[in-house]
């Protein structure tokens, strides 16, 4: 198993057949894996993560892949969190529980492979409302070297959350991994009650999910001081926030009691953005102008890939 992985982890990238290989034997030899991983970064790793969020204001930048997450770490950051929407698009796939997880393993552990700090990966909801498959995909994102999750309720009744997070906990205890399982509520996101409802709304679901788990409570959408105050007051979870207009600068956030602050997907549509500016450009007059966005030579892109974790 162990030369197995060393190979696997020598290769920069994965073959559809390959990749179905490495989900067959993942889902077979879960336990092992998992193992594996704790001897080597996950179990420091997990406490570490969760150690970010006690005190001061811990700063997500999302990625979409191994590429980003190792330019975002060499920036100094101390923890490296995924987009689902910026991991479902760079393979072809729509945000919203599409992205296969055969894809979603295998860019974990790329990215698990060349980093030195924590890594929590969005699930979206699980990728389905089936219990045994949300089992499945925690069970992969774990054993390939995630130490936490964000896993979200949606439109559905926060009792499905609540038995996702119970499978959660349970495949992660399962293979000794102090999982941080982040639950998102998407009562303001997409406006689920009347919003004078969605303050007392939100934190009876932060104590649903606490109860059944987790260890944060991510209010996307969220924006009002005295809102993000109570809850942070109320919930004994550490509170996160989606950055977005209207959202108090970090400083006034972490006064309040906010814990952590997420990018979301929009890091990954400004680069989508750029990147359709520039290729207008040179399809339609055959020049590029990189100067006003280009932040690395090529040389010094390649050899933070070049690095290890």
């Amino acid at each position: 198993m162990v030369a197995y992985r060393r190979g696997l982890t020598r290769q920069r990238s994965y073959s559809v057949r390959r990749q179905a290989f490495y989900f067959q034997w993942l889902a077979c030899q879960g336990r092992q894996m998992a193992t594996f991983r704790q001897e080597s970064v996950m179990k420091p790793l997990d406490n570490v993560f969760h150690e970010l969020h006690k005190n001061g204001l811990l700063i997500l930048a999302n990625v979409s892949g191994a590429g980003g997450a190792k330019v975002v770490e060499s920036l100094g950051a101390t923890a490296i969190a995924t987009s689902s929407a910026g991991m479902a698009w760079a393979h072809g796939y729509a945000d919203g529980n599409q992205l296969p997880l055969t894809r979603l393993a295998a860019s974990v552990e790329s990215m698990t492979r060349i980093l030195h700090v924590p890594l929590t990966v969005d699930i979206e909801a699980g990728y389905s409302d089936d219990l045994q498959h949300v089992a499945r995909v925690v069970e992969a994102v774990v054993a390939s070297g995630a130490v936490g999750i964000n896993i979200e309720d949606g439109a559905a009744p926060p009792e499905v959350l609540v038995r996702k997070i119970e499978v959660a906990r349970e495949v992660a205890n399962k293979h000794g991994v102090n999982l941080f399982i982040n639950a998102r509520s998407d009562v303001y996101l997409k406006s689920l009650v009347p919003a004078s409802q969605r303050l007392d709304e939100i934190i009876r679901r932060a104590a649903l999910y606490a109860q059944a788990g987790a260890n944060g409570i991510f209010a996307a959408g969220m924006v009002t001081p005295a809102e993000i105050s109570t809850l942070c007051n109320t919930s004994t979870l550490p509170v996160n926030l989606l950055a977005r207009d209207g959202l108090s600068a970090p400083e006034e956030l972490q006064r309040l009691g906010v814990r952590r602050l997420s990018a979301g997907s929009s890091i990954a549509e400004f680069l989508y953005g750029a990147m359709e500016g520039l290729a207008r450009s040179f399809i339609e007059r055959g020049q590029l102008d990189t100067q006003a966005l280009k932040g690395f030579t090529y040389g010094k892109l390649n050899g933070l890939m070049a690095e290890r974790g």
